[in-house]
């Protein structure tokens, strides 16, 4: 078998969030998602009254899923593991919600949570977010010196935030993010700046990031297929999220349509992919 490359889109990431209320149905969402060819969706799923419909409806169109959790705790944990067990997934996605001051503090959590997915035959990888266990990029190595096999999904964006590196990016600050990218095993995708955690795609003033960040995620690929096996599957998540996370004019409303920007990514990430393959 061949390796393969899905991109989903976050199902966080279909909320509007307008001045004027209205919101998609999740029927709405679900079908938006499935007829633009995302390859299936993130999905949060402590809530089994809404993992259910979602992955009835993406596995009935021969689509697929992400679980995501956001456990405190290592006992969490367990009930999304119970529903992924259920319900099945690619992979789950942690983002820990628990900000420690000592390395220390993260290793029982971390070796808990990898203890119940290893338990469970589930696949699972950390994220890497802005208020979460890994929101400092120097924190966050340090881990990776105490777990050089830890499986991180990078959304990349986050450190571009919380370190405010310039641009352009020195040698040391491209050095410290490699060393990131080269422990995902999955991506959550946006453009950030040093200011902004989410970007217009198509703004002139952006495009020195927008190649930043491309360039990020073809070192991504390239290191995941030289060390996934044949049959292992690459997840790209879109996640162009609502306001706050999208820039807002003063009447409330979006800069520019996150909807077709969506869209957008999903194709440049598969250009890179197919680039990245065909070498």
């Amino acid at each position: 078998m061949a390796q393969q490359f899905l991109v989903y889109q976050s199902m966080w990431a279909m909320e509007r969030r307008c001045p004027d209320g209205l919101e998609w149905s999740l029927d709405e969402k679900l079908a938006m998602i499935r007829d633009a060819g995302f390859n299936g969706a993130g999905v949060r799923f402590a809530d089994r009254s809404f993992v259910k419909p979602v992955t009835d409806f993406l596995r009935a169109h021969g689509l697929s899923w992400q679980a995501q959790a956001y456990p405190q705790t290592v006992d969490d944990l367990k009930p999304v593991i119970e529903h992924v067990l259920e319900f099945g997934a690619d992979h789950l996605n942690v983002q820990p919600d628990v900000r420690p001051y000592r390395l220390e503090e993260c290793f029982p959590l971390i070796d808990g949570w990898r203890r119940l997915a290893a338990d469970a035959g589930i696949k699972m990888q950390i994220e890497t977010h802005r208020n979460r266990m890994t929101t400092d990029l120097l924190f966050t190595l340090q881990l990776l010196d105490h777990y050089p096999d830890l499986r991180l999904t990078g959304d990349l964006s986050h450190y571009v935030v919380g370190r405010e590196f310039w641009y352009p990016m020195t040698d040391h600050d491209q050095a410290l993010m490699h060393r990131i990218i080269d422990n995902c095993w999955g991506f959550h995708g946006r453009i950030a700046s040093r200011e902004q955690i989410q970007l217009q795609l198509n703004f002139a003033q952006h495009q020195g990031w927008v190649a930043v960040f491309m360039a990020w995620w073809e070192r991504g690929f390239r290191q995941w297929r030289a060390k996934a096996g044949a049959d292992e599957t690459l997840i790209f998540l879109c996640e162009l999220g609502p306001p706050e996370y999208a820039m807002t004019g003063a009447d409330g409303y979006e800069l520019s349509d996150r909807w077709q920007e969506s869209r957008q990514l999903m194709q440049q990430v598969r250009d890179i992919w197919h680039g990245v393959s065909t070498d």
